[in-house]
């Protein structure tokens, strides 16, 4: 009996934390409507998993970022997308969201961040802040 082979998108994040703050966006897309989210996107063919994270950053919130390591990866089910999440660092540039793609973008402490566990687009989100709070806090 032949098994089915399910394709997933690969999905690269970052989590830039600037004044013990975290930048979440919302996105326009029907899927992700009025939820917040990581700067996040899927990885195009050929590209690294660390290029697809820095020009996402850089593509929903206007910021430069340097990848300064990788937080963990999600995978939910079969069918969803693998989430490739880094921390970064801003090196240059401003806030400055795409208005065709993401509808908000604000920084949010951590604490704002766990009260709002039913506003954001999943629950690996929260789960990557933690690790990166246990992990990256004092590197960043």
């Amino acid at each position: 009996m032949e098994k089915e082979i399910i394709k997933v998108p690969v999905v690269a994040a970052v989590i830039l934390e600037k004044d013990y703050r975290y930048l979440l966006v919302q996105e326009k897309q029907p899927a992700a409507y009025g939820l917040w989210n990581l700067p996040a996107g899927r990885v195009d063919v050929g590209e690294m998993l660390e290029e697809a994270a820095e020009r996402e950053a850089k593509e929903e919130s206007g910021y430069t970022v340097k990848i300064i390591g990788q937080v963990g990866i999600w995978h939910e089910e079969a069918e969803k997308a693998v989430k490739h999440v880094y921390a970064a660092e801003i090196t240059d540039g401003d806030l400055k969201i795409p208005e065709d793609e993401i509808m908000d973008a604000q920084w949010f402490s951590f604490e704002e961040i766990e009260s709002m566990k039913t506003k954001l687009r999943a629950p690996w989100i929260l789960e990557a802040l933690m690790q990166y709070e246990e992990n990256f806090k004092n590197f960043a």
